[in-house]
């Protein structure tokens, strides 16, 4: 149970890791190939399942065009099924983007609720539930940004 333990919230915790360092290798392999993501409650559109490499390539776009962000999590609560897991955890994430349209920060905090499934190659994650509780600053950089990633990575 302790190794379990270890082994999902790194891999929750690499979730935050990899958007953070742009280790978009890294974020890919923590997921199954194909996912459930439901953020409706940051963006309002329903929750989908798609395929992971297609939810990659979405958040390499954003997180390509902001400065710099910073994903905290806390608090795992796990449950454990055979091969099953659940993991739900505290979050804050922090986007930053100079601009000249207001402040260059936006935050939300809230939690995850994840679903993990143990593979060949260790616990990957298969459903990912956002929550969020409360925002500040400046949600607008969230489009700018995913403008400027778009921008960057066609010249790329």
């Amino acid at each position: 149970m302790f190794e379990d333990h270890t082994a999902i919230t790194r891999r929750v915790y690499e979730y935050a890791y990899g958007i953070d360092t742009r280790d978009w290798g890294l974020y890919r392999s923590i997921f199954v190939d194909e996912v459930e993501m439901d953020f409706s409650s940051y963006n309002g559109n329903p929750g989908a399942t798609m395929k992971a490499d297609d939810w990659v390539a979405g958040c390499r776009v954003l997180f390509t065009g902001l400065d710099a962000t910073q994903h905290s999590m806390s608090n795992p609560l796990l449950d454990v099924d055979g091969d099953r897991a659940r993991c739900r955890m505290y979050m804050q994430a922090e986007h930053f983007f100079s601009n000249q349209k207001g402040s260059s920060d936006f935050a939300i905090g809230g939690y995850y609720d994840d679903r993990l499934i143990r593979t060949a190659e260790g616990w990957k994650i298969e459903a990912v539930t956002l929550k969020v509780l409360w925002s500040r600053g400046n949600r607008h950089i969230m489009e700018l940004a995913a403008k400027l990633g778009a921008e960057r990575l066609a010249e790329a």
